[in-house]
C-alpha cells in the first residue's frame, strides 16, 4: 500500500507542476520493477543480451526509437497482444498497466533520455521555496513540507498540546517519558523560548546517547553472543559504551564513522579509536569444531560489505555478492573490490585498560611483592628447636639451601635461536627483541610453522626447549591463538620435528613444566609431539596467560651444524595454533628435564653466588617463598590478595595487517567460499569511479570517502534515518535501499537540502535532531484532522504517531513505575524472563537474573543472545543481532498485549507503580497519580470515573477472596497494594502508554 501511495504522490505532484516525462522519477522504477532482472545490469541473467539500464546498449540492440515511439520495439512489445511477443512475459506475471505502458510511450516519444539514477548524484541545496502561509513556518523545512501541502490543497494539522510535545519530546531526544513534575514545568513555562531551552537540555542528557545509541546498535548488528550453533558469550560491550560516550559528545558523524571502520589505522590510534573499530566484529563466529575459519571468516567479510552499504550507501551491495547486481550499476568484481578494501585486518581482542583499574592493579601489586619479600620473616622454626629468631633464620636458610641445591640439578644453559627464515602456511610469523616469535594474521585447522637457522652448537646438543609465552595480544593473553569460547588462548601441539641437512634427528624423552593429555592417549604430554600421530600432542588449557615449558630430549648428544629446520605442526578439529613462543637448545650434559622457572632465573640458579645480582638474589628468594611447603598458611592473605586484582574488559577489535603480510582478495564465482577465481584489486565500484591512483587503496581511505562529498549517498542515507527515527518513516520509505528499485523520495529537494546543511554544519547529530524537533512540521498534532486527504502521511500534514520500538516501552514502564535505574555504561545485564526462553537453547544456558539495580537498568544493556534473544523485546519487533537491520518492522499482535499483562517483569513494574499511592489517597487521587505517571497527562473526568469504578470492583474482589491479593501484591495484607497493581496493570495496556504521538 505505501508503494501505491508514494506512486500517487508523485502523480499528484506532476500533474500539479505539469512536468514531462522523467526518466528518474516515471521511467526508471518501471523499467526496474518490470525488466531489469532479464535487461539489467546482471550479465548471469541477461537475456538476449539486452540492456536497458544504459541508453546505448539499448539504442544499439535497436529497441528504441527515439522520437517516435510507434517505430519503437521496446513499445511494439509491452503492447502487444501476442503471448510470443510480449513483454514482460505472460509467465512472468508482471504486465505493465496502461497507466505504465503510457508514460514509457510517452518518454520514447520524448527522446528516449536517460539520466543518472537521482541517488548517484551528489546532493545540492535548492533555493528555498515560497509558501503562502508564512506564519506557519518555524526553520528552513517547513517551507518544503508546507510547500508541497499547499500545492495538494491540505492544511496542516494544528500545533500538539504543550503536554503531547513535552512527552513526544522526551520519548525521541532521550527515550523515556517525562515525569509529571518534568512535563508540567514546561507547560507552565510561558518564556518564549521555553520550547528550544528543553530541547537544548535533552540533547545534553547523558541519556540521549542511551536512546540513540540503540538504534545505532541495530545497524552495527550487536550482540552479547557469537551466533551460530553454541550461540556463546562473547565480550564487545566496551564498543557500545563507545557508542553511547560519542553520541553524548556528539562526535561529527564522519569522525563517528573513521573511528568505527579504521580507528585502528589513525595515527597514534588510542585506545577509545581501536575500541571503535567494534563496529565490524560484530559479525557471527562460528565455534563449532568442524568448520573451516577460514570460510566463515569469508562470510563475516560478507557481511561486512553489505553491513557497510546498507549503513553509508543505502544500497542492497549484498546482493552482488554471487553476480552482478540485477537493478543497480554495481557488477560482481565491484562487490570484491568493495570487499578488498575492508579485507586486510585481523581481529584480535583488546584489553581494556583504565586509570582506576591500573591505579587500583599497581596498589595491590605493590603490595603482594612487600608481602612476598616479607615471608621470610614467617618462615616457622625447625622441629623441636626453640622458636627464636636466630633458629627461624638458620632454618630458612638450610631450607633455601636445599631448595636451590635441587633447582639447579634440573637448571639448564639455554641458548635461544634465532631462525633466519620463518614462513607458515597462513600466519605471519615476526622475531621479537627477547628472541622470542609472535604469530598473527590467519589460523586454520593445520598450521605448520617452519623455522630454519644456522650457526647452532656444533656437537654435544642434548635438548630443545620450546617456552610457550603470554602476550596480551592473544585470546586471553595466549600463549595460544584459540578463539573459542572456554578454549581461548589455548593451542594444541601436533607433532615437532627438527631436520639437519634434511635428516630427522631422533628424540628419545620430553617432559614439561606444565601441560594437557591428549584425550584417549596412554603416553606422556611431552612425548605426544614426536609420536607421529597427529592426535596427540601438547596443551596447556587452563595455564592461559601464564607461560610454560617443553623440554625435548635428543636420542643422544648431536650436531645442529649447518642448515637446521624446525617445524611445529598445529593440527586438531579447531584452529589452535601458538601465538608466542621461544625455542632454545642446551648442550648441558645431565639429563635435562623441563624446569618450572624461566630460562632466566635458571641461569641465575646456575651462576656462582658471588656473581649473582641484587636482582637476581632477590627473584631466586621469591621463587623460594612462592613454593615452599613451610609458607602455604602464610601465603594465603597473598592469595586472597592476588584474587582481588581488577580484571581488565576485553572487546573484539579489528587491526590492519602489516604493509609486508596483505591479505589477497579473490572473486569468488557464484560467492562460493571454495570457488576463488581471479585476484581482485581493492577499491570502489565503478558507480564511483572505480580504481584509480586518487580512490582509496585500504579500510581507512574507504572510510574517509564514504563521509565525504564524494560519495553523494552518505549524507542522503543519514539524515534520512534520523528523520525516520523521530517521524515513524523516511522521506525515502526504503530507509537501507536508495537503489533504483526504490520508491522515489517524499520530497526530494528537502532531502538533499537537510543533506548539503548536514555536511555543511559539521555533521553534527544533534544539530541535526534539533533542526528536525524544533520545526512546524514536527510539532503538528498527531490526530487525522484535516489529514483526510493525506491517509499515510505521505505529505507529513500531521505530528508523528507510531508505537513505540520494544526497548522504549520497557524503559518508558521502568521510569513510570518508579524501578528505572540510571547506571549508565558497563556490562550487559539479565532482567527477569521467563526460564524456559534459554533453556530451548544450545546447551540449555542459564539466564542469571540480575540482582539490584541490574535489574532495572535500561534495555540497551539488556544481554543479547542471538538464538534466544530477550522474549519482551521480540514480541515488540525487535532484532536478533544477527544481521544489520536499518529498518525495524513494527507490528500489532494479541501477543504484545498479553506480554504487557502478564509477563512477571511488566507485573513487577505494575506493582512497584502502585507503591506510589499514599496509603490515605483517595480513590480519585490514585487513579489521577498513576494516570499522569503512565500518561503524563492528566485524565479526563469519565476516564476518572470507569478507572475508579474498576478500582473499587477489584478490590471488592480482592476482599471477598475471589482473587489472591498475596499473590499480587507479595505482602501479606496487601488488598489495596493488590488493587492498584491491578489498576497500574490496566494503565501499562493502554495504547497511548506504548505509543509516540
Amino acid at each position: 500500500m505505501r508503494g501505491i501511495w508514494a506512486g500517487l504522490l508523485v502523480w499528484m505532484i506532476c500533474a500539479v507542476d505539469g512536468f514531462a516525462v522523467d526518466f528518474n522519477r516515471d521511467v526508471r522504477p518501471i523499467l526496474a520493477a518490470k525488466c531489469f532482472a532479464c535487461h539489467g545490469p546482471d550479465e548471469g541473467t541477461r537475456e538476449a543480451e539486452l540492456r536497458l539500464d544504459q541508453r546505448e546498449p539499448a539504442l544499439a540492440a535497436e529497441v528504441l526509437s527515439p522520437g517516435d515511439a510507434a517505430q519503437s520495439e521496446l513499445i511494439r512489445r509491452i503492447e502487444s497482444h501476442d503471448p510470443e511477443l510480449r513483454m514482460p512475459p505472460v509467465d512472468a506475471g508482471a504486465a505493465l498497466s496502461k497507466a505504465q505502458q503510457a508514460t514509457l510511450r510517452e518518454w520514447v516519444a520524448e527522446g528516449a533520455a536517460y539520466a543518472t539514477h537521482w541517488a548517484f548524484i551528489p546532493p545540492q541545496k535548492t533555493e528555498l521555496p515560497s509558501v503562502e502561509n508564512d506564519t506557519w513556518v518555524r526553520n528552513e523545512i517547513d517551507r518544503f513540507i508546507l510547500q508541497r501541502l499547499e500545492k495538494a490543497g491540505v492544511r496542516p494539522a494544528a500545533p500538539a498540546t504543550r503536554v503531547a510535545l513535552v512527552r513526544r519530546l522526551y520519548l525521541d531526544l532521550i527515550g523515556l517519558p517525562p515525569t509529571p513534575e518534568q512535563a508540567d514545568a514546561f507547560v507552565n513555562d510561558t518564556a518564549p523560548r521555553a520550547y528550544e531551552r528543553l530541547v537544548d537540555r535533552l540533547l545534553k542528557s547523558p541519556h540521549y546517547g542511551e536512546r540513540w545509541a540503540r538504534a545505532w546498535l541495530d545497524l552495527a548488528r550487536y550482540s552479547d553472543t557469537n551466533g551460530y550453533e553454541k550461540d556463546r558469550n562473547r565480550s564487545i560491550w566496551p564498543y557500545r559504551d563507545w557508542v553511547i560516550r560519542a553520541l553524548n559528545q556528539d562526535l561529527p558523524f564522519d569522525q563517528f564513522t573513521v573511528e568505527q571502520l579504521a580507528g585502528d589505522m589513525l595515527p597514534g590510534a588510542s585506545q577509545s579509536q581501536r575500541v571503535a573499530t567494534g563496529f565490524h566484529r560484530n559479525t557471527m563466529l562460528n565455534e563449532e569444531g568442524g568448520i573451516d575459519p577460514l570460510e566463515y571468516r569469508f562470510y563475516a567479510m560478507v557481511d561486512r560489505v553489505a553491513t557497510t552499504g546498507t549503513v553509508w550507501l543505502g544500497l542492497t551491495t549484498g546482493c552482488a555478492q554471487c553476480h552482478s547486481h540485477k537493478y543497480d550499476p554495481i557488477s560482481h568484481t565491484d562487490y570484491y573490490r568493495l570487499l578488498g578494501l575492508l579485507n586486510n585486518a585481523d581481529e584480535p581482542d583488546l584489553t581494556v585498560r583504565s586509570e582506576t583499574l591500573e591505579q587500583q592493579e599497581r596498589q595491590l601489586t605493590a603490595e603482594i611483592r612487600r608481602r612476598e619479600l616479607d615471608l621470610g620473616n614467617h618462615f616457622p622454626v625447625a622441629q623441636d628447636v626453640p622458636d627464636t629468631p636466630e633458629n627461624r633464620a638458620a632454618h630458612l636458610e638450610r631450607k633455601y639451601a636445599e631448595w636451590e641445591t635441587q633447582q639447579r640439578a634440573i637448571a639448564a644453559r639455554w641458548q635461544v635461536l634465532n631462525p633466519h627464515t620463518l614462513t607458515s602456511n597462513s600466519a605471519k610469523l615476526e622475531r621479537l627483541e627477547d628472541g622470542s616469535i609472535f604469530s598473527s594474521g590467519d589460523i586454520t585447522k593445520r598450521d605448520l610453522f617452519t623455522l630454519q637457522f644456522r650457526g647452532l652448537p656444533a656437537s654435544g646438543v642434548t635438548a630443545l626447549q620450546l617456552e610457550v609465552l603470554p602476550d596480551e595480544r592473544l585470546p586471553a593473553s595466549g600463549p595460544g591463538r584459540t578463539f573459542y569460547e572456554g578454549r581461548k588462548g589455548d593451542f594444541f601441539l601436533s607433532e615437532l620435528t627438527v631436520k639437519r641437512q634434511g635428516q630427522t634427528v631422533a628424540f628419545s624423552k620430553g617432559s614439561q613444566s606444565y601441560g594437557k593429555i591428549s584425550v584417549g592417549s596412554g603416553k606422556a604430554v611431552a612425548a605426544n609431539v614426536f609420536d607421529g600421530e597427529g592426535s596427540t600432542g601438547w596443551a596447556t588449557s587452563g595455564n592461559e596467560g601464564r607461560s610454560a615449558r617443553l623440554v625435548l630430549n635428543f636420542a643422544e648428544p648431536t650436531s645442529l651444524a649447518g642448515e637446521v629446520e624446525i617445524s611445529l605442526l598445529f593440527e586438531r578439529h579447531f584452529a589452535a595454533s601458538l601465538g608466542r613462543f621461544r625455542l632454545a637448545v642446551t648442550t648441558d650434559p645431565h639429563d635435562v628435564v623441563a624446569s618450572p622457572w624461566s630460562p632466566a632465573l635458571q641461569a641465575s640458579l646456575i651462576k656462582p653466588e658471588g656473581q649473582r645480582t641484587d636482582e637476581e638474589r632477590q627473584d631466586l628468594r621469591l621463587a623460594f617463598y612462592q613454593t615452599a611447603a613451610e609458607l602455604a598458611d602464610a601465603r594465603k592473605p597473598i592469595d586472597a590478595l592476588r584474587k582481588q586484582l581488577p580484571r581488565y574488559p576485553t572487546t573484539m577489535v579489528m587491526q590492519e595487517r602489516p604493509a609486508d603480510h596483505p591479505r589477497e582478495t579473490h572473486r569468488h564465482h557464484r560467492g562460493e567460499f571454495l570457488s576463488p577465481r581471479e585476484l581482485v584489486t581493492p577499491g570502489l565500484p565503478d558507480l564511483f569511479g572505480g580504481v584509480t591512483e586518487k580512490s582509496p587503496r585500504n579500510r581507512l581511505e574507504l572510510a574517509r570517502w564514504l563521509v565525504s562529498a564524494d560519495n553523494p549517498l552518505v549524507a542522503r542515507v543519514t539524515v534520512n534515518r534520523a528523520w525516520r527515527s523521530l517521524f515513524g518513516v523516511g522521506v525515502m520509505r526504503t530507509s537501507g535501499d536508495f537503489g533504483t528499485q526504490s520508491d522515489p523520495p517524499t520530497h526530494p529537494e528537502l532531502l538533499d537540502w537537510l543533506a548539503v546543511d548536514f555536511m555543511e554544519q559539521g555533521w553534527s547529530l544533534k544539530r541535526l535532531h534539533k533542526q528536525i524537533v524544533m520545526s512546524a512540521t514536527y510539532r503538528q498534532d498527531s490526530s487525522r484532522g484535516d489529514g483526510e486527504d493525506d491517509p499515510s502521511n505521505l505529505l507529513y500534514s500531521r505530528g508523528p504517531r507510531h508505537r513505540l520500538d520494544a526497548e522504549r516501552i520497557r524503559d518508558t514502564l521502568l521510569q513510570s513505575s518508579g524501578l528505572l535505574s540510571r547506571k549508565l555504561y558497563g556490562p550487559s545485564v539479565y532482567p527477569p524472563q521467563p526460564a524456559a526462553v534459554t533453556a530451548l537453547a544450545y546447551g540449555r544456558t542459564a539466564w542469571p537474573v540480575s540482582k539490584g539495580e541490574d535489574r532495572y537498568r535500561r534495555s540497551l544493556y539488556t544481554f543479547n543472545k542471538r538464538t534466544a534473544p530477550f522474549a519482551a523485546y521480540t514480541v515488540f519487533d525487535a532484532p536478533t543481532g544477527e544481521s544489520c537491520v536499518a529498518r525495524r518492522g513494527r507490528s500489532n499482535t494479541p501477543l504484545q498485549a498479553l506480554t504487557l499483562l502478564n509477563d512477571e517483569m511488566f507485573f513487577e513494574m505494575a506493582r512497584s507503580a502502585a507503591r506510589q499511592v499514599p496509603d490515605k489517597a483517595s480513590a480519585e487521587d490514585g487513579v489521577s497519580l498513576l494516570f499522569r505517571r503512565f500518561l503524563t497527562r492528566e485524565p479526563e473526568a469519565a476516564e476518572v470515573r470507569w478507572i475508579v469504578d474498576y478500582w473499587r470492583k477489584q478490590r471488592a474482589r480482592l476482599a471477598a477472596g475471589e482473587l489472591d491479593a498475596k499473590a499480587i501484591a507479595k505482602q501479606p495484607n496487601g488488598t489495596d497494594l493488590a488493587a492498584w497493581t491491578l489498576v497500574a496493570r490496566v494503565l501499562m495496556n493502554l495504547d497511548e502508554v506504548i505509543t509516540k504521538q
